[in-house]
């Protein structure tokens, strides 16, 4: 493995390939590493837990997707800005607010933008949007770090001046708490209820909009990406989003014909402090329920099942993963640190989705309930598309449900 470290602070060595007189932004991390390069985007300092994304596109909706939140994210494609930004291909639904990623590490500098929906460059962005980057990286090198070590914390400070204390910032990055019981919600969740009507994206008109709708789904809100959302709307659904911190009877009182857990950021067992209760209560009612990520996670723990902190987590759209349920093998995009241990999980409760990469839990179903979830994220954005059919399989169960509901009260 190349050595990333900085040994000579104080004589400006350049680090991992890139070459200057004197590097504007550097990467401490807890055990004492110092990895120095070129500043990009805001300036100032942020600490967070290092992990890496093996997706080859898609980088402005991974930067703003909320499960991200506290983590910096080192992209292992090394040409990341080339497409630019703008403000379309953004994944928080408060387009103001940063989604809470700590920084990003690039092997590449920031290059001019070459595409037709560019509004910006990457690195003008990043500034506007409060978030710390660092290129001129050796990712290869920091990926197999994390590989064999583990996803570490740190902190990126960027500097145009290069004027940085290494021991204090040793001292910072050692003393982050770990992502191991961590509550990172509140700072992603919706303030309030809302609705949402906006419908997924085409070349031709952009995003569109969904008049009415004839099942109504309750999304219960860990830090939603707007993906999820457009994709609800485009099956025929009238979805209203309620913060993580609603009570079953917040969402009975919206009458849903289905419930749905989000992603989210964090510890699922810490957020699961106030979250598994209500999700409990929710599941007694026999609701047809859909979770995705932390929401996965949060079901399997209310289903009596226990989650466990991974070594590197899985992070990419390139992740394989086998549905049990029709055999298919479909390739999927991955955003999580946390996993279920299947063998917590109770009788009535069955694996579905399983991972090829590591044998890791993917998915699970209550056997007599219209109630699953999925550890990876169908709705891409980016990534693949071949999970697309889970949405679909989650609003046929509600109409059927909302079907038998209506027979009974007529008969």
């Amino acid at each position: 493995m190349a050595d990333i470290s900085q040994k000579n602070p104080s004589g400006w060595t350049a680090s991992a390939g890139w070459e200057a007189e004197r590097p504007s932004a550097c990467l401490v991390l807890a055990d004492g590493t110092v990895i120095t390069g070129e500043g990009l985007g805001a300036i100032g300092k942020s600490g967070g837990e290092v992990c890496f994304n093996t997706a080859m596109t898609g980088y402005q909706e991974i930067l703003t997707d909320p499960s991200y939140s506290g983590q910096i994210i080192t992209f292992t494609f090394p040409h990341i800005g080339n497409v630019g930004a703008n403000d379309e291909d953004i994944e928080t639904v408060n387009m103001a607010q940063n989604s809470g990623v700590a920084g990003c590490v690039l092997k590449a500098s920031v290059t001019g933008a070459s595409n037709w929906r560019a509004a910006a460059r990457l690195d003008e962005w990043l500034k506007k949007r409060g978030i710390a980057g660092i290129a001129g990286v050796d990712t290869r090198a920091l990926t197999n770090r994390i590989r064999e070590n583990g996803m570490a914390n740190a902190v990126i400070v960027h500097d145009p001046k290069g004027d940085f204390d290494f021991e204090a910032l040793k001292a910072e990055a050692a003393s982050l708490p770990s992502m191991d019981g961590l509550d990172l919600v509140p700072g992603v969740t919706a303030a309030q209820r809302y609705d949402w009507s906006q419908t997924t994206w085409q070349r031709e008109g952009g995003y569109g909009e969904q008049e009415g709708g004839d099942c109504h789904i309750v999304v219960i809100d860990y830090g939603i990406k707007r993906n999820i959302l457009r994709l609800f709307a485009d099956a025929g659904c009238r979805v209203t989003v309620l913060p993580a911190t609603a009570t079953a009877e917040d969402v009975a009182a919206l009458e849903p014909d289905g419930v749905f857990l989000s992603n989210g950021p964090g510890d699922p067992a810490a957020t699961g402090e106030y979250a598994v209760p209500t999700i409990r209560k929710l599941i007694d009612t026999g609701t047809p329920t859909f979770g995705i990520c932390l929401g996965h996670q949060m079901l399997g723990l209310a289903l009596g099942g226990k989650t466990a902190k991974m070594h590197q987590g899985h992070h990419g759209a390139n992740h394989p993963v086998k549905d049990h349920t029709t055999g298919k093998v479909e390739i999927v995009s991955m955003n999580h640190g946390f996993a279920v241990d299947r063998d917590s999980l109770p009788a009535e409760v069955e694996e579905t989705h399983v991972s090829l990469f590591d044998g890791s839990n993917a998915g699970i179903r209550v056997k007599d309930r219209p109630i699953f979830s999925v550890q990876y994220h169908p709705e891409a954005s980016p990534g693949p598309q071949d999970s697309h059919y889970l949405f679909q399989r989650f609003v046929e169960s509600v109409r059927a449900a909302k079907k038998a509901r209506e027979e009974k009260a007529s008969a």
